[in-house]
């Protein structure tokens, strides 16, 4: 099922290669299904059509972490913190500031 969705996802790229939420979906797909590189390239594939208000950094982050790559993940949580802030999202910023804490 997974499979049949991230396919139908590229191909619908293949038509809109432009269309962020088409890339933040099958990031999501990836980072469901533990392919966490793919997810890591599709998520930062969105971060250059769209201005995330901070969502996307989670699973960026998380996805970077099951990669061993903390420093990146630190990164990811630091980029979408600044998102979170500037959106002026409050619970985004104290989650944030919670898991760059957890990561040391």
């Amino acid at each position: 099922m997974m499979a049949s969705r991230i396919e139908t996802l590229k191909q619908m790229l293949v038509q809109e290669p432009k269309d962020g939420t088409l890339h933040y979906m099958l990031g999501n797909e990836y980072f469901k299904g533990q392919m966490y590189e793919e997810a890591v390239a599709a998520f930062r594939q969105y971060l250059t059509l769209a201005d995330d208000e901070g969502a996307v950094y989670r699973v960026l982050a998380q996805s970077l972490e099951g990669l061993g790559r903390v420093e990146e993940a630190r990164q990811a949580y630091r980029d979408g913190l600044a998102a979170a802030t500037r959106h002026r999202h409050q619970p985004m910023i104290e989650e944030y500031t919670r898991a760059l804490k957890d990561l040391g």
